[in-house]
């Protein structure tokens, strides 16, 4: 019995090996659910500027950062130059503080940071994926705490969803 339970446990190693090697040797698809063609081997990111109308200093090289750190740990790219098979770029239109439940006295409950980067994108084996889209994403916080104690907080949990955003939308068409 205990020879039989050794042979299929082998048979079971055998047949995960040849599927993860199958998978593998794809080389389209990556264990994070990217899509990629296989030419393409390098990538650049291009500073992304801040042009909103509020500064948040730290803004630019936050978001410049996080999608490349995204890019490069969640694919098989490697940084390239300015002339790279993947090529993303783009600028913050919107860093925003506005009110958001407006209560009996007609003071704000909770405010909301809003934050929109317009992002193009060009893929130099598929056209077809290339885009210049505005993303936007917010977070929202009780009005009486102190903004600018809770801003880094804020935007670290916004830009996550941005970069996750982008990334999906370069990377996932399925």
């Amino acid at each position: 019995m205990n020879s039989n339970l050794q042979a299929r446990s082998k048979k079971y190693i055998i047949a995960l090996y040849i599927f993860l090697l199958t998978i593998n040797g794809c080389g389209v698809y990556s264990f994070s659910g990217a899509s990629i063609p296989d030419e393409a081997k390098t990538i650049y990111i291009h500073y992304i500027k801040n042009e909103a109308t509020l500064i948040e200093p730290n803004l630019s090289n936050k978001l410049t950062e996080s999608l490349k750190t995204k890019c490069l740990t969640e694919s098989n790219l490697v940084w390239g130059d300015q002339k790279s098979e993947i090529n993303f770029s783009g600028r913050i239109k919107k860093y925003e503080v506005s009110p958001m439940a407006i209560e009996n006295n007609e003071t704000a409950a909770k405010n909301r940071l809003t934050i929109s980067v317009e992002v193009t994108y060009n893929n130099q084996f598929d056209p077809t994926q290339n885009f210049n889209t505005v993303f936007t994403d917010y977070a929202d916080f009780d009005s009486d705490e102190n903004f600018y104690a809770k801003e880094e907080e804020l935007n670290d949990i916004i830009i996550n969803n941005l970069i996750e955003d982008i990334f999906n939308a370069a990377f996932l068409n399925w």
